[in-house]
């Protein structure tokens, strides 16, 4: 294999060398200064005349343009509020450095009579690492133009490029170790809900990577920033107004190992999964009794009845999965009504993917022996999943101080899983087969009414009005399990039939249908303000930052179980398979039929309200021209509550009203102008997620666990220092070592009920807990290099090292498998510290990134690894399961042919190592290389499997040609 990736890599060399153009090269490069201050321009627009060669000014005004055709060239220089400059006649020498030095006049008009035509760039890689530099916290970033270099599909794969960042499950980002619930996420400044139902995380994968216009991990607190987060606050900018007329369209199809072209089971679907979306074949009638008291009071043959009623969809279909494809379109206008410049950009994002797998799965008597298998099972899963996404924003910008502008993003998803469960209950001497079909489907939309205002030269102001909406909906989720005992024959000698596992009360672990849904509106509104104090020319003016964020929260969330009971011995009905077994002759409720219960509870429905209101107020000091102090407060109030029945009466089960102080501080120092220290400390919270607080009970197939809130969890408070030293080469390089540590009161972890039989989760407050580490990054380039080759030549590169333990305490509050609150003494139990879940002790990004604009091609090698981590949390019965590391190494080649078509190919996880998850048998906080061996202490591997590597080749199309609006 190491072989290969070398071969891989000496043939992309070779290539790119073979098929760049030879013409001589050189590179011109200078600084840009205003002629009457002689302060450096940031932002303007240098190019090469009669070229697609250019770029805009650093932080320091400096630029450098490389591969320019040598010979005698014309510069155009232009900036907002300034006259264009040409600079004909340079001369441009092979394989030499051109410098040039030049002033540019301001227009005879003031800067308020101006109407202002273009707008800085905020999606490149020197746009991206400026801002960094500006920002008074600490933060990373990632530009458009690198994740188009990396040929990421969504963020989810984007953001794994930034330093101290991990990816669970393709989907949820952790940060400095720290679970995906210590995040913040906002999109376009406004904070986004949670995208999951159990959890409280984000999930990045539905945000399409075309769309984005820049992404910046906050590492340290501000004022400014929402208190509610202790591993990084995440804005997701999406592309806001085009530069210039567009029509593209792009097609990828996409080729899995293990998958594509496969053979695979899958439940029946209708044409309205393909868009993601359910019909109503794929839910329970209106007709059935609104209670399970009222539906359960009704005698076998009425209740079959109503079962009856239900499709019987439970037979699987044989199917060949296609390859995956994605669709694109994408569109960008501007035009003038009258003086106002309208703008308007909209995305139309299509996709449906597939993944099989094959997953080993076993669960352990954990006395003296180790790898004493209790159950062991062979999962095969397939799960289809569509996303129909749309970006549609518009911008009206009536003068250089008024834009108005709303923005849209809305994503319709679905997810149909299928997995065939076979294997034995080997300590109870049983065969297993089990089935569980499902269906999900998710809305998301989010809609934005956003100001811009210049009040005067000294004072802005911005506004956002927002509102957001989550629909999640299970409409059918069939569940079902086959026993027989080990080894038993029948009477002609063969093995003996399955016999479907009837429960005399229904459980969701067991045979029945499970439905649910969510609904949850979120209005939100932000005002921000900033004043500067004297002359705003001023290279570090002075200024003052101000603004409140009001937030209204309501979720309403209801599910439903119904299982099917045996009436009387029913032996020749249990034998059936899946197919046949509950057809309408199978459901009469008479002896020897199945009928059917509602097993629904009070607590499986509950309403979530949070009102939250924060505001906040922050200033600079500055003490001489090297050092800068920006103090701030954020005082936030959060009002927490749950709703259930008990008892049959809606009854407010949580009630949580706090205020959080929010004192920050963050310290420039500048050792020179290319090199900063910082230094940062701000208090910040994490509070409970609605799903954590309700008592509603879930059973997770995949898992074969039960997961359960808590409504006595309180808000965990949690203290950040941060010390950073940042180097800044070049424009587009940088060179930063951060250090950080945190503490935490009460943090909130998962805990493992103690209970002797399955596995049971919860949620709980543990006494303290504490976080630290070092993060090393590095951008490199080679633009000064007198090789054309490596000119076109950079280097991305971060490493993270971290240190974390939490300290549960001797006792814990938590429910019980029936919902009661109970103080647990875990002496003995349970590891009484240990690392946070989730929390990585190594965190490894690397890239080699090749881009030759002459000749259009671009390739770039990416390498990612994480430490072991804890998946979930155990105890003496059922030790602390780990993810294992595995190294991923992703391949992408681009061909940019004219300006109309763009070839793009790749392969993502090359390497194709197994995901795997261990227990820590030994208890020593650590998965062994001994892993699975029969030694004693050896840890033990409970779940294993492969998703293949991945293949895609895309086609993006330019229709007509790009119209440059002036």
């Amino acid at each position: 294999m190491n072989r290969n990736i070398l071969s891989l890599f000496l043939f992309l060399s070779f290539f790119t060398v073979f098929a760049r153009n030879e013409a001589p090269l050189g590179t011109v490069r200078g600084t840009i200064r205003d002629e009457k201050t002689k302060e450096v321009l940031i932002g303007c627009t240098v190019r090469i005349d009669g070229t697609q060669l250019g770029v805009t000014t650093d932080v320091d005004g400096n630029f450098t343009i490389a591969n320019v055709p040598a010979g005698t060239q014309k510069i155009v220089i232009s900036y907002i509020s300034y006259k264009t400059k040409e600079i004909p006649n340079v001369r441009v020498e092979s394989g030499n450095t051109t410098v040039v030095e030049t002033e540019l006049t301001v227009e005879g008009q003031a800067l308020q009579e101006v109407v202002v035509r273009g707008n800085r760039a905020t999606n490149t890689e020197i746009a991206v690492i400026t801002e960094i530099k500006q920002l008074k916290p600490i933060a990373v970033g990632i530009s458009a133009q690198q994740i188009q270099k990396s040929q990421d599909r969504d963020a989810a794969a984007a953001i794994r490029r930034v330093p101290g960042v991990s990816i669970v499950d393709n989907r949820f980002v952790l940060i400095r170790g720290l679970a995906a619930r210590y995040n913040s996420v906002l999109i376009n400044d406004v904070i986004t809900p949670s995208t999951e139902v159990d959890t409280r995380s984000f999930s990045f994968d539905l945000v399409p990577s075309n769309i984005i216009d820049r992404m910046i991990v906050y590492k340290s607190g501000s004022a400014d920033l929402p208190g509610d987060f202790a591993g990084g606050v995440i804005k997701i900018y999406t592309k806001r107004r085009p530069e210039q007329n567009f029509l593209d369209a792009g097609l990828t199809f996409g080729y899995r190992n293990n998958t594509t072209f496969q053979n695979v089971q899958t439940q029946a679907s209708s044409g309205l999964n393909s868009i993601g979306l359910w019909n109503a074949s794929q839910q329970v009638p209106t007709s059935f009794p609104a209670t399970s008291a009222a539906f359960n009071a009704l005698n076998p043959l009425q209740r079959a009845a109503y079962a009856r009623l239900l499709p019987n969809t439970w037979g699987l279909q044989q199917a060949t999965v296609s390859p995956d494809i994605r669709f694109a379109l994408n569109m960008g206008r501007r035009f003038d009504v009258g003086n106002v410049r309208i703008s308007n950009l909209t995305s139309i994002n299509y996709a449906t993917t597939n993944q099989f797998s094959n997953i080993d799965l076993k669960l352990y008597d954990n006395g003296t022996i180790a790898n004493a298998v209790t159950q062991q099972y062979n999962d095969v899963n397939y799960a289809r999943q569509t996303r129909l996404g749309i970006l549609h924003n518009w911008s009206a910008r009536f003068s250089p101080a008024f834009t108005l502008e709303w923005k849209t993003l809305y994503n319709q998803l679905s997810t149909t899983e299928t997995v065939i469960r076979t294997g034995a209950q080997v300590a109870d001497g049983y065969d297993v087969r089990s089935y569980s079909e499902r269906f999900e489907n998710r809305s998301i939309l989010t809609t934005q009414l956003a100001g811009e205002h210049t009040i005067s030269p000294l004072t802005k102001i911005n506004w956002v009005g927002s509102f957001g909406y989550t629909g999640r909906w299970e409409p059918d989720w069939k569940r079902a399990r086959y026993l027989r005992a080990t080894g038993a024959t029948g009477s002609d000698g063969q093995p003996a039939p399955f016999l479907l596992a009837t429960p005399n009360d229904p459980t969701p672990t067991e045979v029945g249908r499970f439905n649910s849904k969510l609904h949850e509106y979120v209005i939100s509104a932000i005002v921000n303000g900033e004043h500067t104090f004297g002359n705003p020319t001023d290279r570090e003016p002075n200024k003052i930052r101000f603004g409140v964020y009001t937030e209204q929260k309501n979720r309403d969330y209801s599910a439903h179980f119904y299982g099917y009971q045996a009436v009387g011995g029913a032996s020749a009905a249990k034998q059936r398979d899946i197919a046949t077994i509950f057809a309408p002759e199978n459901v009469t409720g008479s002896d020897g039929s199945f009928s059917l219960l509602d097993g629904t509870r009070d607590r499986d429905a509950y309403k979530g309200i949070n009102t939250y209101l924060a505001g906040y107020v922050s200033g600079d000091v500055y003490f001489g021209p090297n050092a800068s102090l920006t103090l701030g407060f954020r005082g936030e109030y959060n009002d927490q509550g749950i709703k259930s029945n008990v008892n049959g009466v809606e009854t407010r089960l949580v009630t949580n009203k706090i205020f959080s102080p929010l004192p920050s501080l963050n310290f420039t120092y500048k050792l020179s102008e290319k090199t900063n220290l910082r230094f940062a400390y701000s208090s910040t919270v994490n509070r409970p997620e609605f799903r954590e607080l309700a008592p509603f009970n879930y059973y997770d197939f995949n898992l074969l666990a039960d997961i359960q809130g808590n409504t006595t969890l309180t808000t965990a408070k949690i203290q950040n220092l941060d010390a950073k030293w940042e180097f800044y080469p070049s424009a587009n390089e940088l060179i930063s070592v951060t250090g950080f540590y945190k503490h935490f009161t009460n943090p909130i972890e998962s805990y493992l009920l103690f209970q002797g039989n399955g596995l049971a989760y919860t949620f709980t407050n543990a006494q303290s807990a504490q976080n630290y580490g070092v993060e090393i990054e590095l951008r490199k380039g080679f633009q000064n290099s007198a090789s054309a080759f490596l000119q076109n030549l950079s280097v991305v590169g971060n490493v993270s090292l971290i240190k974390s333990q939490v300290n549960v305490g001797d006792f814990v509050k938590a429910p019980d498998l029936s919902g009661t609150i109970q103080q647990y003494d875990i002496r003995g139990i349970a590891d009484t510290k240990r690392a946070l879940a989730g929390q990585s002790p190594y965190l490894i990004n690397a890239g080699v990134y090749y881009a030759a604009p002459n000749s259009g091609w671009q390739w770039n090698i990416l390498y990612n690894i994480y430490g072991q981590r804890i998946f979930t949390v155990g105890n003496s019965q059922n030790p602390t399961v780990y993810e294992l590391p595995r190294n991923v190494i992703d391949l992408n080649l681009t061909k940019q042919f004219s300006k109309k078509i763009e070839v793009r190919v790749g392969i993502q996880d090359l390497l194709n190592q197994a995901v795997r998850f261990a227990q820590d048998f030994n208890h020593d906080g650590k998965i062994g290389s001994d892993v699975t061996s029969q030694t004693a202490g050896a840890d033990q591997m409970v779940r294993k499997f492969k998703r293949g590597s991945y293949f895609t080749a895309s086609a993006i199309y330019t229709f007509g040609r790009r119209t440059v609006i002036p």
